[in-house]
């Protein structure tokens, strides 16, 4: 049974909580949270859980073997380095840091010391993002040429981080794992148009290897929520939408034929457009973070690297997050990813 600390009881804090009680191998023995009125509405949900105003209590409690940090963005990097350097593994939501040294400073700490530390790319957990990897890696798409990616709602509004950081670790992640590749260079743009100091707007373009370009649409400020993911290939084309509980996964079997026809004058390759079926295939349900969270506690238990999330993949994220970021405050010009 692994013994675990939550740190940051907002938003993510209590389904973490939730979950680790859930699993048979794993219990949420003590949270914290500067918010006393959180404090009090997690002791009336978890009766048996301590609470504490100060995150350091968890990380002196000798009962504690793993925290899991689901406070401010911001924070992640402070508390996650004092956890592992009090001997504690660390599960940290996304993003791990927000500054790619940071990262690997993490990663270098917890190897040191024998830890595990694993980001919450929750999405790679996803069974729908599973089976367009399955698709992916088999062939049945072809050479992947493009994909996009739209995560919109109305709210809910942060005041730590701004909408590229809040949303876009998610499809950035999805991405790279897609791909099993970091871009190359990014260019972003976005705006401020609730009237803060945040972007509550904003569109990233990442490219990766082989030509290939991927498009993010992230926004606060939209009329309806959207999970979506399109990959265009040049057999077949495939659609993941997380909110279509009957079938989030559409295969399409729509692709773009190359043929040669003679006019009177010159010769020219005709471009048309061929129309299959789509299919919709069975995706399996299970909720993504408690799967995440099974995978955490089974590395604790066996000593395992965490690969599917671990450090470096943090650092990956974040490299590209401050990629973005700064191509938006250079209006929207290219920035390389150096290697």
């Amino acid at each position: 049974m692994v013994s675990i600390g939550i740190i940051g009881c907002g938003h993510w804090g209590p389904n973490h909580i939730r979950i680790f009680n859930q699993l048979q191998n794993s219990q949420a023995i003590m949270c914290a949270d500067l918010d006393q009125d959180r404090l009090g509405k997690i002791r009336s949900l978890f009766p048996q859980i301590k609470t504490t105003a100060n995150y350091k209590d968890i990380l002196k409690d000798p009962d504690v073997q793993a925290v899991c940090v689901a406070s401010p963005t911001n924070t992640h990097f402070q508390i996650s380095k004092e956890a592992l350097q009090a001997g504690k593994h660390v599960f940290c939501e996304k993003p791990l840091a927000m500054r790619p040294e940071e990262c690997l400073e993490l990663k270098d700490l917890s190897e040191k010391a024998g830890l595990i530390l694993m980001v919450g790319h929750v999405f790679v957990f996803n069974q729908g993002i599973l089976k367009l990897k399955e698709y992916i890696d088999s062939g049945e798409l072809g050479t992947v040429q493009y994909a996009h990616a739209i995560r919109t709602n109305l709210g809910p509004f942060r005041y730590d981080v701004n909408a590229l950081w809040d949303l876009a670790p998610h499809d950035i992640s999805i991405f790279n794992f897609l791909f099993n590749a970091c871009p190359l260079s990014v260019s972003g743009c976005g705006q401020k148009y609730l009237g803060s100091t945040l972007e509550d707007v904003a569109f990233a373009t990442l490219e990766y290897p082989n030509k290939v370009i991927a498009n993010i649409h992230v926004s606060w400020l939209d009329p309806k929520k959207v999970r979506q993911i399109t990959i265009v290939g040049d057999k077949k084309m495939i659609a993941w939408d997380d909110l279509d509980n009957l079938g989030p996964i559409k295969l399409y079997d729509k692709h773009v034929e190359r043929t040669s026809r003679f006019y009177e004058s010159y010769g020219e390759f005709q471009l048309l457009s061929k129309e299959g079926d789509i299919t919709i295939p069975q995706v399996g349900f299970s909720e993504p973070l408690k799967t995440q969270a099974q995978y955490f506690v089974e590395c604790v238990e066996q000593k395992r690297h965490p690969d599917c999330a671990d450090a470096k993949k943090g650092f990956d994220v974040v490299r590209a997050l401050c990629a973005v970021q700064e191509s938006i405050g250079r209006g929207g010009s290219p920035v390389t990813i150096k290697g």
